[in-house]
């Protein structure tokens, strides 16, 4: 597929409403990118793939983007990626320069979702012609990695991250075993509700829409009183690009971090932004400045943010593993589709690679063009009630859940457990992305495990002496333990000397 045949009118127009309404998403606080194509997935069953895609990339570029709305104006992050955005956004809004912290924000949103655009389309096709080769060893090796990987960077505790994703591998394997069809942890008078386990689709949006709407419902969705966002007419104050002649290497820099760890499954928009905001930081001239309202620090996270959106792709399109919360329902897309992504996703379906690589572009060209030159209006949904948004979201939930499966009433029932199940979840310190990536790969997980054992007659020594590619996938799985380890004991210490200072 070249360019010309990607460019139909009903593809642009679906890009389009795509980053519109991600945008919209991403800049009202609570609601994310995630949200956003977990409400607009059963959207999808009706389209095409390539149409189904330009759609979800919209939101997910717009989701992305749109954070950096409250976070410099209010001082409180759309996103989760959002959050070092705020360092120095808020205080250059204070210092009356809003509109320029707005547009240098855009700006290296748009570099960094460029630069990892290309290194998707670089790495992607290598890594999957790796990835080809492995084995059902292999392939359990790479998703008990995967979960080791959320364990390492879960909040909280590590046995709290580990919990959560192996609680998500056994809510998935309720339904039939699929080697003898044999029902298993099913309640009595659901089998025929739960043969084929609980339907996905309904279960991410339950977790991610239906939890966040319970969580503001607690609150009663008050509407706080923010100040008139006023937009200067200083020159001194406006935006130039002449801005970035000086933070070229700030500006790539930044981008390929947020797009290496991208790659990491499970890590998030978070770690990118605080990862990038910290080595700008180190490498500033400056570094006492950071924090007070420097553009330097704005660039870092928005760079970095926008910079994930491809690297999470990478490992997603390659190797089957989501590499954040945002793509792990994006596979629901391609599912609903019958599409299995993996090693052979990009040569059994070129066409479809191509749409994403130009999906990819043209939603980054849109978010930029849409927020640069509107973004006086965009910065208006921020007063939007909660109370009115809210009660539309629930009603397109649950239409889009009974209708996905061609109106299957238990998958309403399906999306409200899910729902409380996550709101619970927050409440005792249970998850949410973890349980979700251990629900998606939990049927896969048991199936390569079982594969291996068939291969070598039941011999559990085949995990450790299959070839090179294991041994190496087991250094990474006990890196990132150690690294979790460690990591936890290093937060604990500093938790103990927080307390000791404060009590003094």
């Amino acid at each position: 597929m070249d360019l010309l045949e990607f460019f139909t009118p009903m593809t642009i127009l679906l890009c389009f409403a795509g980053v519109f309404v991600g945008i919209i998403f991403g800049a009202i606080p609570g609601m994310t990118a995630t949200m956003a194509i977990a409400i607009f997935l059963p959207i999808t069953y009706t389209l095409d793939m390539i149409d189904s895609i330009a759609l979800l990339l919209g939101l997910y570029v717009g989701g992305i983007s749109g954070g950096l709305v409250p976070a410099i104006l209010l001082n409180i992050p759309g996103t989760p990626s959002s959050l070092c955005t705020t360092f120095d956004g808020y205080p250059m809004t204070q210092k009356g320069e809003g509109e320029k912290a707005l547009k240098v924000g855009i700006t290296a949103s748009l570099i960094g979702g460029l630069i990892s655009l290309l290194i998707l389309y670089l790495f992607t096709p290598v890594l999957a012609s790796v990835a080809i080769k492995f084995s059902s060893v292999e392939k359990f090796l790479i998703i008990v990695f995967a979960l080791t990987v959320i364990a390492s960077i879960s909040k909280g505790s590590l046995i709290g991250g580990i919990f959560s994703g192996f609680l998500g591998v056994y809510i998935s394997l309720i339904g039939t075993f699929a080697d003898n069809y044999e029902m298993r942890l099913v309640p009595p008078g659901l089998e025929d509700d739960l043969y084929y386990g609980f339907s996905l689709l309904p279960a991410l949006i339950g977790l991610f829409a239906i939890t966040q709407i319970l969580d503001e419902a607690e609150d009663g969705m008050k509407v706080s009183a923010h100040q008139k966002i006023k937009f200067q007419k200083d020159k001194e104050k406006k935006f130039s690009f002449k801005l970035f002649n000086n933070q070229k290497i700030n500006t790539i820099r930044s981008s390929l971090i947020g797009t290496f760890i991208g790659i990491l499954p499970g890590v998030g928009g978070s770690a990118a932004s605080i990862t990038a905001y910290s080595q700008a930081k180190n490498f500033s001239k400056n570094p006492k400045k950071l924090g007070s309202g420097e553009p330097e620090g704005l660039i870092a996270s928005e760079a970095s943010n926008n910079g994930l959106t491809g690297g999470a792709l990478i490992p997603l399109l390659s190797m089957g593993i989501p590499g954040d919360s945002t793509t792990a329902v994006l596979v629901g897309a391609f599912l609903l589709q019958g599409i299995q992504v993996g090693p052979l996703f990009i040569s059994s379906n070129p066409e479809l690679w191509d749409g994403i690589i130009y999906g990819l572009l043209i939603a980054n060209v849109f978010m930029f063009l849409l927020m640069f030159f509107s973004i006086k209006y965009f910065s208006k949904i921020i007063y939007i009630p909660k109370s009115v948004i809210y009660p539309i979201i629930i009603v397109m939930c649950v239409v889009g859940s009974y209708a996905i499966n061609n109106g299957v009433l238990f998958d309403v029932w399906t999306l409200l457990l899910f729902g409380l199940a996550g709101y619970v979840f927050v409440k005792i310190g249970i998850q949410v992305i973890p349980f979700l990536i251990g629900f998606i790969l939990g049927k896969d997980l048991e199936k390569y495990f079982i594969d291996s054992l068939k291969s070598s007659s039941g011999d559990l020594t085949i995990f450790f002496t299959k070839g090179p590619i294991a041994l190496v996938i087991w250094a990474l799985i006990l890196g990132s333990l150690i690294y979790a380890y460690l990591d936890y004991r290093k937060n604990k210490r500093a938790e103990a000397d927080d307390s000791i200072t404060f009590s003094n």
